[in-house]
């Protein structure tokens, strides 16, 4: 073999070396996020990225490997989280701080998990435990795994809830690190009034006292989700706003609303009685609209394929079960959010099925779902947060990527436009979507029908002849 080839076949070796070594320092979930997505063909500007579950606690780099894994995500428009975890402080502080600091020099937006921080209030500590007629503790136990107490007994937690939060606030403002969009998944703790948590309270003798018209299930939600909007304030939204004022902050599930809720997580249940809204054999419950009392400064709705969303309804086609409710909270969220409070819609693909349930619902095909995906952004959802399991990743990733690096071909809609369709049909036909910027719209169209005719649309004063573009987004002059 000649020099000269023995040359290149060195540099072959070494530059496969190096890309192996590159590869090689990401760990494997960071790894499946950037082998299932591509840079962006559009530049996102100042739209806020997409959040995904497997984009989250890389673990401990160094400054130079921080910043080149921050680069490869933000060519994809995906902002890379970090988690603040009590239960391993100085590890995670160190290993957030050194995100944070990166993302600060590249003038990227700096991302934190917040969910440890508020788990949990009810700990186990029987002082927060409901107290039945003889004076003995007990425990709601229809939540699963998590015990559930007292809504009232929760005051001496506070402090220590508070404290948790309060030294990962004042290492990065120390650090001179603002934070820029914090989350939490604090779901199963704190005061809530559905499964068997009515029953409970009216055997505590501590809740009786303090809620005088306990029987009546609307004082009762009414209580206690200004308890639980109350705690998240005090410990959570507030302290983050004072240090970070222009900071988003949220929690999954909370967003604004019409008063009514028309999902049920997986740990939930619907008991006779309780106020709700008949429509097939769904049961959408009512629900306060806690978002004004909590000081969130972001929407984030749950927009997932719970299994039991099969079965309420009797569409042949179906996909338009998914799709009809999933496009339902998507809706509700977007005609009653302001303008000025961007939406981060939590997403899901692959079914979530219940314990309770056979596993015969049909799977929501990729072209609806994406499809769906579409007419949220036209119906005011900002960004996604992907959720999902690790052995789903892969094909959640690519579907949810591959609509937001679409949508940015009209980014200055997306960033200017304001929705102005929220209609859902309560049959399989035509919907349409379309954010308004000003004489224009940007319209997405998708049939449930076997129709390429025309369809109308009424926006304001006027009537829009909307075509038949498959797969396809349209701009519409308003003239």
């Amino acid at each position: 073999m000649s020099i000269y080839r023995i040359s290149v076949v060195l540099v072959v070796m070494s530059l496969a070396a190096g890309m192996a070594e590159s590869k090689a320092q990401w760990p494997e979930h960071i790894q499946i996020v950037l082998d299932n997505t591509e840079p962006l063909t559009f530049d996102r500007g100042q739209r806020l990225p997409i959040y995904l579950w497997q984009a989250m606690n890389p673990g401990k780099l160094d400054q130079d490997a921080a910043k080149e894994l921050l680069k490869q995500l933000d060519k994809r428009g995906i902002g890379l989280v970090t988690s603040w975890n009590p239960g391993k402080r100085e590890q995670s502080l160190e290993e957030s701080l050194a995100i944070a600091k990166a993302q600060k020099k590249l003038g990227l937006r700096v991302n934190i998990n917040a969910t440890s921080c508020l788990y949990s209030f009810f700990n186990g500590d029987e002082r927060t435990a409901h107290i039945d007629d003889k004076g003995k503790p007990f425990w709601d136990t229809s939540f699963g795994k998590q015990k559930m107490g007292c809504p009232f007994a929760l005051d001496f937690r506070r402090p220590d809830m508070m404290e948790r939060l309060d030294y990962f606030i004042k290492a990065f403002k120390n650090a001179d690190v603002n934070v820029d969009f914090i989350f939490a998944d604090w779901e199963i703790d704190g005061p809530i009034e559905f499964n068997e948590a009515h029953a409970a309270s009216k055997r505590c003798q501590r809740c009786r006292r303090n809620i005088r018209d306990i029987n009546d299930f609307e004082v009762f939600q009414k209580v206690l989700r200004t308890l639980r909007s109350e705690l998240q304030r005090e410990v959570y939204s507030e302290p983050v706003k004072k240090s970070f004022p222009n900071a988003l902050v949220g929690n999954y599930g909370v967003y604004p609303h019409d008063g009514t809720r028309y999902w049920y997580d997986y740990y939930e249940y619907y008991v006779e009685g309780q106020p709700c809204r008949i429509d097939q054999r769904a049961k959408y419950r009512k629900w306060i609209d806690e978002f004004p009392e909590t000081g969130y400064t972001f929407a984030m709705p749950v927009v997932y394929t719970w299994r039991r969303i099969f079965d309420w309804y009797d569409y042949a086609d179906t996909d338009y079960r998914w799709f009809y409710n999933m496009l339902l909270v998507a809706s509700n969220v977007g005609k009653h959010t302001p303008n000025e409070i961007p939406i981060i819609s939590f997403v899901h693909w692959h079914t979530i099925e219940s314990d309770d349930l056979p596993n015969t619902a049909k799977q929501f095909s990729e072209e609806k779902y994406q499809e769906l995906l579409w007419h949220m952004l036209l119906r005011g959802t900002d960004t996604f947060f992907l959720w999902c399991r690790k052995q789903e990743s892969p094909k959640e990733i690519r579907l949810v990527h591959q609509v937001y690096a679409q949508a940015q071909e009209y980014g200055r809609f997306l960033s200017e436009g304001k929705p102005v369709l929220f209609d859902v049909p309560r049959h399989p036909e035509t919907i349409v979507s379309a954010l308004k910027m000003e004489n224009r719209l940007l319209v997405r169209r998708t049939d449930f029908t076997k129709t390429t005719d025309p369809v109308d649309i009424v926006v304001g004063d006027r009537k829009i002849t909307i075509a038949d573009t498959p797969g396809r987004c349209q701009i519409v002059e308003l003239r």
